[in-house]
């Protein structure tokens, strides 16, 4: 990786360059046997897509708050990095009251509601689906974001040094993610190009973060992010990560 990248969006930015066709993100939903891998190029586009909806129809930028309501999953690794692209604060599990967006999954909009500016509402259903009904008072994003352009440009520079995230009350400038996952990966198991980490911790520590996203993108691995793994047999979990080449886990 770019020893020069100072933010998550730099480091994508440069994964992007090395090789854009390799695997960044391979997300399993145990509950519903779905199965979707995301090459760096691939991921990258959601991002941009993703970054071009915060910036140009949900108005925020540097500074602004983003609440995400959302479980470990590949949209919400995307909605992470779009963050950091435009240069707004992920506050992951946050108080949506204080938000200037709040970003939800089902089990979440009760609590979205108490945001007073834009809410957008993600159905976390196979291959990206849309609500069968959208819920009243959220934008659809599986209904908004495929019309975003491909390529993204912010308004206005991102400063690594501004506050970038901000997990279970800590809070991280986009420097800090970078220098954390950087160290940390080796602990990990991500050694560079072709370490590949199972993780099934939750995207509600930094930990979980990491495992699952920040330290793979740092270390030019890729992530098998897994959702309701604990429905998985031992056997079963044994093939898993022998098809999917796993050289680490973090359970």
């Amino acid at each position: 990786m770019n020893a020069t990248d100072r933010t998550p969006a730099d480091l994508l930015r440069s994964a992007l360059a090395a090789d854009p066709g390799r695997p960044l993100v391979t997300f399993y939903d145990d509950a519903t046997g779905e199965r979707v891998e995301l090459s760096v190029a691939t991921f990258a586009n959601w991002v941009a897509k993703t970054a071009n909806l915060l910036q140009g129809d949900l108005g925020v930028g540097p500074g602004d708050r983003v609440t995400l309501l959302l479980p470990a999953h590949w949209q919400t690794a995307v909605w992470l990095l779009a963050c950091s692209s435009v240069g707004v604060v992920a506050d992951v599990g946050g108080d949506p009251a204080v938000a200037d967006v709040v970003v939800s999954g089902p089990e979440g909009l009760e609590a979205a509601r108490a945001c007073r500016g834009e809410r957008v509402a993600l159905a976390l259903r196979p291959l990206g689906g849309r609500f069968p009904q959208p819920p009243i008072g959220f934008a659809d994003y599986a209904v908004e974001v495929p019309s975003q352009g491909d390529r993204f440009a912010p308004y206005a520079p991102v400063d690594p040094e501004e506050p970038a995230l901000i997990v279970a009350g800590r809070e991280f400038s986009g420097a800090e993610v970078v220098e954390r996952a950087r160290a940390e990966a080796p602990g990990l198991g991500l050694t560079g190009p072709g370490s590949r980490i199972l993780s099934a911790l939750s995207y509600d520590t930094w930990e979980g973060l990491n495992a699952g996203l920040y330290a793979a993108l740092a270390s030019g691995g890729s992530v098998v992010l897994c959702r309701h793994l604990d429905s998985l047999a031992e056997d079963a979990l044994a093939k898993r990560i022998d098809d999917e080449r796993v050289t680490t886990t973090a359970r």
